[in-house]
């Protein structure tokens, strides 16, 4: 069996393509927090059940594991600068962002292509990262654009022929 080390993994996952998603929360003092993410996937049609997946070291873990709801939306291609503001770790994220308090209680970003409310169903744990299972209460849809895809490293967009 031939061995690999973390980069050859990483780069080995990167030919994979993924869709990118912002999740948000709200935190202590209710804060509106948000991070990217393009570990997103559905489970099941019924009952309606997403996951998503997140870096135990990630500064937004604590609220993410210990929160009753979160919203994920699905990206754009125009919204290359929200998923790259939503992925560093400095600043208020929300500041120049669209976004209303949405029925589950979390941020909902008003741009985006859709976006799912959900109610924290269960966390497992999977190595250095936290799996979110998410039941969908609430489907919001605000954009038909192409979707904001990552590959190889890169953002990406849709080639229509």
């Amino acid at each position: 069996m031939k061995r690999f080390d973390q980069a050859e993994f990483r780069q080995a996952l990167g030919k994979f393509a993924t869709g990118i998603t912002v999740v948000t929360t709200t935190g202590k003092n209710n804060t509106p927090l948000g991070v990217t993410v393009n570990s997103f996937t559905s489970v099941s049609l019924e009952p309606p059940l997403v996951l998503w997946c997140l870096d135990l070291n990630a500064n937004c873990y604590d609220e993410f594991a210990n929160c009753d709801s979160f919203a994920i939306h699905v990206l754009h291609k125009s919204q290359e600068a929200t998923s790259r503001n939503f992925a560093e770790n400095n600043g208020d994220k929300f500041a120049d962002i669209d976004w209303k308090t949405g029925d589950s209680g979390s941020p909902v970003l008003q741009d985006c292509a859709v976006c799912l409310q959900c109610k924290t169903e269960q966390i497992y744990s999977g190595g250095d990262h936290s799996i979110l299972l998410g039941r969908v209460e609430i489907i919001e849809s605000f954009n038909d654009a192409d979707p904001l895809i990552y590959h190889g490293g890169a953002y990406r967009f849709l080639q229509n022929k």
